[in-house]
């Protein structure tokens, strides 16, 4: 399993903000910080916006901050948003018809059941996870 790379730079712009001087940088100082396309820094923003995670302030002395406390901000919420599809398999996916799929043992199979599980075990751990502990955890952020 590997998250996007609109997951990944969510993250990185919420870790970047929760350490930012004065809670605020601009989509400029957050790309360049981390080296990464303005482009889609910018669609990856207006998606965190639209989630209430951040705000965006227009004008001099503008840019983005966050909307919540970082201690209020779990990791898992912000993956879930951002990730299009986390089934493991077609078969897992609720919304998928049943009868699209090729395997004959979609309605009793082991496999599916371990890897539901795991999932589920991997959601968990990110829920249990806030910003403010990654930021704290991260020494770094505040020398970008």
């Amino acid at each position: 399993m590997r998250l996007t790379l609109q997951t990944d730079y969510a993250l990185r712009t919420l870790l970047y903000l929760a350490a930012a001087p004065e809670g605020r940088a601009t989509i400029d100082e957050i790309a360049q910080a981390f080296r990464i396309s303005r482009h889609h820094l910018v669609k990856v923003v207006r998606r965190l916006h639209e989630g209430g995670w951040i705000e965006t302030m227009r004008g001099k002395g503008g840019g983005l901050r966050l909307a919540r406390a970082p201690e209020t901000i779990r990791i898992g919420e912000i993956v879930r948003a951002t990730e299009p599809g986390l089934q493991l398999l077609a078969c897992l996916d609720p919304q998928a018809k049943a009868d699209s799929f090729s395997c004959p043992l979609v309605m009793d199979c082991a496999l599916k059941q371990v890897l539901a599980q795991a999932l589920g075990a991997f959601l968990a751990e990110l829920d249990r996870t806030t910003l403010a502990d990654i930021a704290r955890r991260t020494p770094k952020l505040g020398a970008l």
